[in-house]
């Protein structure tokens, strides 16, 4: 592979569980990553642009995998991969950290052998 992938990372309003992925794999040599909120109070709000930028979504619950699903069905979408993280954790706490570093560099792995 020689391009990197660019991995678009969704939460509900872009504060906590998405911001806190792109702030610890931004500087990530292997990828490119972005992060939105699905919420119209989102710090930064989902768009078509980021789908036709991503290679590949995850979301933190199944619904928002839903909500993209419907709202967005007249696109092309890329593969979405729910992380199953729960949003009961602050921006950069311990704990979602390590989630979303083993759950995503998993599926990295799986999907990209990186």
């Amino acid at each position: 592979m020689t391009e990197r992938p660019n991995i678009l990372v969704v939460c509900g309003r872009n504060k906590k569980r998405s911001r806190t992925a792109e702030h610890i794999f931004k500087n990530d040599d292997r990828f490119n990553i972005r992060s939105a909120g699905l919420s119209p109070k989102s710090d930064r709000k989902i768009s078509e642009n980021d789908l036709n930028w991503a290679d590949l979504v995850f979301v933190m619950e199944t619904g928002q995998r839903a909500k993209i699903w419907g709202l967005y069905r007249h696109l092309e979408l890329p593969t979405i991969e729910v992380l199953n993280i729960p949003d009961d954790y602050e921006f950069m706490n311990e704990e979602l950290v390590e989630m979303l570093s083993d759950r995503i560099n998993d599926t990295l792995k799986i999907v990209y052998k990186i």
